[in-house]
């Protein structure tokens, strides 16, 4: 039997269709056998803020566009982004935030949607980036 891949996903957005992206396929591959670490930096930790999850936004900066991509989503009756870290943490993915870019936006551990921690980041590059099968970034 051959052993799982490790996967890492960094998702440095919160604009809609990114994270969404992004947790569609860490969610897939997880279902896949492969053992998936998400983590949020930059712009990314507003996905994981508890308050701000429901509210991103898909295309900004073109917002008929972006209102109308996620008119499709509900038509669809695709999973919110919610939806997708309460199924990809309780199936046993991991998200982490990253520590530096947390406080710069303003936000603590507290903030975090549940099943979100801090990353340590020794341990996150060590275990994690360099370890793994394959590295995706969104």
């Amino acid at each position: 039997m051959n052993p799982a891949k490790s996967v890492s996903i960094m998702c440095f957005h919160d604009e809609l269709c990114q994270v969404f992206n992004a947790l569609m396929t860490a969610l897939s591959l997880l279902r896949n056998g492969a053992k998936v670490t998400v983590f949020f930096g930059s712009r990314g930790v507003n996905a994981v803020h508890k308050d701000k999850v429901g509210s991103l936004q898909c295309l900004p900066d073109m917002p008929e566009l972006g209102e109308a991509v996620t008119r499709r989503m509900d038509e669809l009756e695709l999973p919110t982004v919610e939806d997708l870290f309460f199924m990809f943490t309780h199936e046993g993915g991991e998200v982490l935030a990253c520590p530096l870019n947390v406080p710069l936006f303003g936000m603590s551990e507290r903030d975090l949607i549940e099943g979100a921690k801090l990353a340590d980041p020794v341990r996150y590059y060590q275990e994690v980036v360099i370890a793994a099968d394959m590295n995706l970034t969104f």
